[in-house]
C-alpha cells in the first residue's frame, strides 16, 4: 500500500528513486503512446529517423512487418547498452522496445486511421513520439538504436551523440527518396524536427530529478 501511495504522490515531497512499480507503469505508458506515435506516421505514409526510420523503409519498400523489423534491427545494439549504460537500463529498453514493436503491429486492432493530413500527421506523431520517449528517459529506459551507438561513440572516439544521431537519421530521410516522394521526405522531415525539439526542451536534468 506504501508503494502504490508513493507512486501516485501522496507523500513524495522530494527527488526518489522510482520504486518497481512506477517504472512498470511508466515504459507500459511510454511505449504505448510511442506505438501511436508512430502508428500516426503510417497513417500518411512518412517516416521518421533512427532504427524506426529503418524499419518504416524496409516496411514501405519491401513490405517487411514494421514491428518485428524495428525489434530485429535494435538487438545489435543490445550489446552496447549492456557494456555502457548498465543491465537495468538494457533490460528495461529491451521491454520498451519488445513492447512498442507489438503495440505498434496491433493498433490497427483496436483504431483506423482513414484518412490524416501529412502536416497533422507529421505534428501529432511526432509529439506523441516525444512524449513516450519522455516517459521512458524518466525511467531509465529508451527505444534503443542510434542514440546507444551515439552514446558510445562519444564516450570512445569524443564524437557528440547528437552528431551521430543527425547524420544517421539524414542517411535515413535520403533513403526515402528511394521509396516515396519528396513531400513525404518533407513531412518526416517536420516530424523529426517535432520530436527532437519536443525532447530537448523537455528532457533536463535540472528540471527532473527523480531516479
Amino acid at each position: 500500500m506504501t508503494q502504490i501511495i508513493n507512486a501516485l504522490g501522496f507523500r513524495n515531497g522530494s527527488a526518489t528513486r522510482h520504486a518497481p512499480l512506477e517504472d512498470v507503469q511508466g515504459i507500459f505508458s511510454g511505449s504505448l503512446i510511442a506505438a501511436l506515435g508512430l502508428y500516426c506516421l503510417a497513417g500518411a505514409g512518412l517516416l521518421t529517423g533512427s532504427t524506426a526510420g529503418i524499419a518504416f523503409l524496409l516496411h514501405y519498400a519491401f513490405g517487411v512487418n514494421f514491428g518485428l523489423a524495428f525489434f530485429l534491427l535494435n538487438l545489435p545494439f543490445f550489446y552496447l547498452s549492456w557494456k555502457r549504460l548498465g543491465l537495468a537500463f538494457t533490460i528495461k529498453t529491451f521491454l520498451a522496445i519488445g513492447l512498442t514493436s507489438v503495440l505498434a503491429d496491433v493498433q490497427s486492432r483496436f483504431l483506423q486511421i482513414s484518412s490524416i493530413h501529412p502536416a497533422w500527421a507529421a505534428l501529432l506523431g511526432g509529439l506523441l513520439l516525444g512524449f513516450g520517449l519522455l516517459a521512458l528517459y524518466r525511467h531509465r529506459a529508451s527505444l534503443g538504436g542510434v542514440g546507444i551507438l551515439g552514446i558510445y561513440l562519444q564516450e570512445r572516439f569524443g564524437i557528440r551523440a547528437g552528431l551521430t544521431q543527425l547524420a544517421i537519421d539524414l542517411c535515413v530521410l535520403a533513403a526515402a527518396f528511394f521509396v516515396t516522394t519528396p513531400g513525404v521526405v518533407f513531412y518526416s522531415v517536420l516530424g523529426a524536427v517535432v520530436l527532437n525539439l519536443f525532447v530537448a526542451i523537455n528532457h533536463r536534468s535540472d528540471r527532473y530529478i527523480a531516479l
